[in-house]
């Protein structure tokens, strides 16, 4: 009998109506066009806009898209795991807020927080928990609401962030597709460099810390940026050794979109050729957990059944990682 894998059948996306350019945020920071556009790679970001909107409003419609692909309706989903950093609130769970805006009557879910690398690591567990053959239907979504802990008078992060989701469903497959292999990484240390420093259990909330503006985004850029060049690069690369792959065999890179030149960095350290690299930076901006799949919604059309892709990202913590894919279908 074929081992079961977890293939991702459908996928979904959700970016909001709104679109920050750089030429907007000329007039809100000292900063250029040209600036952000040569150090990032951003040209504009999509921002979240309207009262009582959250971090579920994104993924819904997220959802219901790959049902629509898929053909199946909201109550056959199993499970449901929301990679997110900007959850509606502390609890309960956004994936759970989700189920019930939908319909998802018999799912249960959890949030997952790693930071940027969130949806890799959502991604390793649901296609864990299909492979057990316990679960038929796992939904995985990668969404932030970035705006809602941007800072937008600090010109080192407010350029970067923008909001979105993306979801994939992952079910049962013996045709050899599917999740086949993930070299995930931690790094505790890292959280010096990049974390929000106020909202959680060792600095609740206070008029002190909103004052302070304590809960928007710290990123010390340079220590970052040289842990990110390095860490994502020799992920991709170490988990192509692993698989006795090279850059030839490989159809996609699916980059975290966090700046343009880590994933040029990447790409080379695979030996990949850069056409072969999924790119939507320039639009979206930094979504954080929700890069990587709004990368696979953006190109859906272009994948191949057969294709090796591998998935790569490094996020705040640290977290860093890279899964290696076989596409499960030929898109309509």
């Amino acid at each position: 009998m074929q081992k079961i894998s977890a293939a991702i059948t459908a996928v979904g996306g959700y970016v909001p109506e709104y679109r920050l350019t750089n030429a907007i945020l000329e007039t809100m920071i000292d900063t250029n066009d040209e600036w952000i556009k040569t150090r990032t790679g951003v040209e504009e970001r999509r921002i979240l806009k309207g009262d009582g909107l959250a971090t579920s409003d994104m993924c819904v419609p997220a959802v219901l898209e790959l049902c629509e692909k898929r053909g199946i309706k909201p109550e056959e989903i199993d499970c449901m795991i929301c990679a997110t950093v900007t959850p509606d609130m502390f609890f309960p769970a956004t994936a759970n807020i989700v189920c019930d805006k939908i319909g998802a009557k018999n799912a249960w879910g959890f949030d997952l927080s790693a930071a940027c690398s969130g949806f890799l690591f959502a991604l390793t567990n649901g296609a864990a928990l299909v492979e057990s053959g316990r679960y038929k239907k796992v939904v995985i979504v990668g969404a932030d609401k970035m705006s809602a802990i941007v800072d937008y008078t600090d010109r080192t992060t407010c350029i970067l962030f923008g909001d979105g989701a993306g979801a994939v469903l992952l079910e049962p497959s013996e045709d050899g597709s599917g999740v086949l292999d993930s070299l995930l990484k931690s790094d505790g240390g890292g959280r010096d460099f990049l974390h929000m420093k106020a909202g959680g259990s060792l600095k609740p909330a206070s008029v002190e810390t909103v004052t302070a503006k304590e809960h928007y985004i710290y990123q010390a850029g340079p220590q970052v940026f040289k842990a990110a060049v390095t860490a994502m690069a020799d992920a991709a690369y170490d988990l192509l050794q692993r698989n006795n792959l090279t850059g030839d065999d490989i159809a996609w890179l699916v980059p975290h979109q966090a700046n343009k030149r880590i994933i040029d960095a990447t790409a080379n350290r695979m030996g990949l050729a850069h056409e072969k690299v999924m790119l939507n930076i320039q639009r979206y901006g930094n979504t954080t957990a929700a890069t990587i799949p709004l990368c696979l919604w953006d190109w859906e059309k272009k994948l191949k059944k057969g294709d090796q892709i591998v998935l790569a990202a490094f996020g705040g913590g640290f977290t860093w990682g890279a899964t290696l894919i076989k596409w499960a279908y030929d898109s309509k």
